[in-house]
Parts: structure tokens; sequence; C-alpha cells
């Protein structure tokens, strides 16, 4: 029985996705106050509705680092912002316009809204990913 679960794993080793970090740098952090928090999104469906993953780092002037660890290998999305006032949420104004510092990967950036799945897509390779958003 333990000879055939080795052999089992032998054999399948080599198709097993190798996950690997993913390192996000946030610049343009404005206080020291609060959190900085990202969501990761591994398809367009789930963009800005159910992150996949998500993280949190105590804000920085100096610059955020987030790191995501065991990231398989694809494409994916991250939306960043500064909870400054460190309540857990986005703030938002009456008209739900963000009122809080944020960024997206890619840096990329919506026209009346937030940027489609399409603009933000970075591709995480089986080495990895160090990327830099700055926040709005």
């Amino acid at each position: 029985m333990i000879r055939t679960a080795l052999l089992t794993l032998a054999v399948a080793a080599p198709f097993v996705a190798h996950a690997a970090d993913l390192v996000i740098h946030v610049a343009n952090v404005k206080s020291d106050q609060g959190q900085v928090r990202v969501a990761l999104y591994d398809n367009a469906d789930a963009f800005l509705k159910r992150p996949a993953r998500a993280a949190e780092a105590r804000a920085d002037k100096a610059g955020t680092t987030l790191v995501f660890h065991d990231v398989v290998p694809g494409e994916y999305g991250f939306a960043v912002y500064h909870d400054a006032n460190d309540n857990g949420r986005m703030d938002r104004n009456l008209l739900g316009i963000p009122t809080e510092p944020i960024a997206f990967s890619n840096d990329a950036q919506g026209r009346m809204g937030p940027p489609a799945f399409d603009a933000v897509k970075v591709a995480v390779p089986a080495a990895g990913l160090d990327t830099t958003v700055s926040l709005r």
C-alpha cells in the first residue's frame, strides 16, 4: 500500500502546479494610520464581488508590502485600499465613490466606475510576481 502511494506521488508530481509568491508593493500611502487591504481575484465574474484571497498590513508612509504565498500560476487582478480609519471597510460618499485611497493592479483606472477585469489582470508565472501600485 505504501509502495502504491509513493508510486502515485512520483507519477503525479510533474503535473502538480507549483505555487509562487505574489508580492504587492503599495506606494503613495499618505499616513501611517490604519491598514492597507488588498483583495485578490482569479476571474472576471468574481472581480470586486468575491475575492479568492485577501490580505492586510499596517499602513506605512514609506511604502507597504503585502504578500500572497502559494499562488497558483495564472491570471489575477487585485484591488487595494488604505483603510485609514481602520473600520474594516472601504468608506464611500453618498454617490458610492470611494473616499479612501484606492489602487488596482496595473495601476488601472476606470471611467465612471472601477476598471474592468481585463484592465487589471496580471499574469503570475511559476516564478512568482513582484509588482507595485500607487494609491490614488
